[in-house]
């Protein structure tokens, strides 16, 4: 039997009027309320009425999501985190996999009234969309943008942090031949995971063994590894962009023999599922994906009822995981 919002106030025990301001976003309901019935939504698996919802407001009850690309554990992650929140408000979530505006599946989303508003995941082209989006009138939010200046509706990862606090690690484990293999420079959590890096080394007098950029592929880490390696010349640790790097490079360790952590530690980014399931299991920057999309769906949601006229941005530490591969340097 299909449950009804009647279903969900007895569940909360409050009353329908409560519960319908919520799945509407309204503001005027207590927290503690607002919560009540978010569990009991999320307990009971109710679905509002879309088409009812869409005749009533004027709206089409679809939100567009713009992607790069889902082969991505952390994207994937977000993904899934937003099309859970955003259907506790009744929103359907519609995704288009793409490098550009001018795809067919873009051009599609922005027409007017296909969508209630816009996320961009990562997107490469950011000020072409805002243009359109403006144009058109629709609400966006932005996460993990590249430039600095489109910050207004944004929800970024503070990467310089992440940077830091990966370096911090390993100088505190003693570690002074410190490598970084890091993504393109055309990224903006590639140039400020670097310099955060960079910034730990230089309060302590030091330079990076090594500082190369690729892909954000194992390919790339295994392949940098073999190259000191084949020169016989490796640093103790070695600080990767993204997990997949950091996986490229104990794999080429490991096919020489050479131990990690006792003799190189290896640090990731991302805290995909593999870092839990190497061997060694694998220190890494956690980019809390819930927390990221509860924050982007909050913002998109709020600026289409109205409730944000202003511009800002959100600013979300990543959270070192400390795990098997980081240990204090040889003597």
């Amino acid at each position: 039997m299909k449950v009804s919002i009647f279903d969900v106030a007895k569940k909360s025990g409050l009353s329908v009027v409560t519960v319908s301001r919520v799945i509407n976003g309204a503001g005027s309901v207590r927290e503690k309320n607002r919560q009540k019935v978010l569990d009991a939504i999320k307990e009971l698996d109710y679905r509002p009425n879309a088409a009812a919802r869409s005749l009533a407001s004027g709206k089409t009850g679809i939100i567009g999501l713009v992607v790069t690309t889902l082969q991505d554990s952390f994207f994937d992650a977000v993904v899934k985190e937003l099309n859970e929140v955003l259907a506790l408000h009744g929103y359907f979530l519609a995704i288009a996999i793409s490098t550009g505006i001018e795809s067919d599946e873009n051009h599609y989303l922005i027409q007017e009234d296909r969508v209630d508003g816009l996320i961009l995941l990562s997107p490469m082209e950011e000020d072409n969309y805002i243009v359109q989006l403006k144009r058109r009138g629709i609400p966006y939010a932005l996460i993990d943008n590249q430039k600095p200046e489109n910050d207004n509706f944004s929800i970024t990862i503070d990467n310089f942090k992440g940077g830091y606090a990966a370096a911090s690690h390993l100088l505190e484990l003693g570690h002074t031949s410190i490598a970084h293999l890091c993504g393109h420079e055309m990224f903006r959590s590639t140039r400020e995971r670097r310099n955060g890096f960079e910034q730990a080394l230089r309060e302590k007098g030091l330079a990076p063994f090594e500082i190369v950029q690729g892909d954000f592929e194992i390919d790339f880490g295994y392949n940098a590894c073999r190259r000191w390696l084949s020169d016989g010349n490796l640093p103790t640790a070695v600080f990767a962009g993204d997990d997949n790097i950091a996986l490229g490079v104990i794999n080429a360790l490991r096919e020489e023999g050479i131990r990690v952590p006792d003799q190189v530690a290896v640090v990731g980014y991302d805290d995909h599922y593999i870092a839990s399931q190497l061997r060694p299991h694998l220190t890494t920057l956690r980019q809390p994906a819930d927390k990221i999309a509860l924050a982007a769906a909050d913002m998109l949601l709020r600026r289409i009822s109205g409730k944000m006229k202003r511009g800002s941005s959100i600013r979300i530490d990543p959270e070192l995981i400390v795990r098997e591969s980081t240990v204090a340097a040889s003597k």
